[in-house]
């Protein structure tokens, strides 16, 4: 499930009524979408939570041996360039657009386009629900890499920087971050249930 949409309860907020709101609001997951409407995300489950930490753990390690940028958790909100403010499940920023942020906005919602990103179906989201926030959201503001992982039915959607969509069909086998991840590799079997 995408959220749950409150744009008839709430008035239209910009940006700093929307951080202001989140502000006043610490236990939820809130998101915007770039009409405005404000999306509170439900928790997720036992395993996507399992799954979003194998592949954030994986992404870690890789940063920290390769040091060529920032990593994020689900709970990190950006900004992006047409007003969606979206906290993916996993998330990369390279070092050069991680020095282009001033300190104000490093202790606030960053307004930049992560690298990659990876979002993973929970068993409340549709499949094509998903692939089209990846394309409209994600891809459509600048993502060079993004993942979307099916664990139920072991399918992994990933979009690239020159408009094409792969599927990859199985978890037996591992699947690369490359060209943009140089040298991250995941095994999927980890995300078998």
């Amino acid at each position: 499930m995408d959220g749950i949409e409150l744009n008839n309860l709430l008035p239209r907020m910009g940006e700093r009524a929307f951080f202001t709101f989140c502000q006043e609001n610490p236990n939820l997951r809130i998101e915007q979408d770039k009409h405005g409407n404000i999306l509170i995300m439900p928790p997720v489950s036992y395993q996507s939570g399992h799954h979003e930490s194998e592949i954030n753990g994986d992404l870690v390690i890789w940063n920290r041996h390769h040091k060529l940028g920032k990593t994020f958790s689900s709970q990190t909100l950006f900004v992006l360039p047409d007003g969606e403010k979206r906290m993916p499940d996993a998330a990369w920023v390279s070092n050069e657009k991680d020095q282009a942020i001033s300190k104000k906005e490093r202790k606030s919602f960053a307004h930049v386009v992560p690298d990659f990103v990876v979002e993973i179906a929970s068993p409340s989201d549709t499949i094509p629900a998903l692939r089209r926030k990846m394309q409209e959201v994600w891809m459509a503001n600048g993502v060079r890499l993004a993942w979307l992982i099916d664990t139920m039915n072991e399918k992994v959607y990933i979009f690239s920087d020159d408009n094409t969509e792969t599927l990859l069909e199985g978890f037996d086998q591992s699947l690369s971050g490359e060209p943009v991840l140089s040298g991250f590799v995941i095994d999927l079997q980890v995300l078998k249930d």
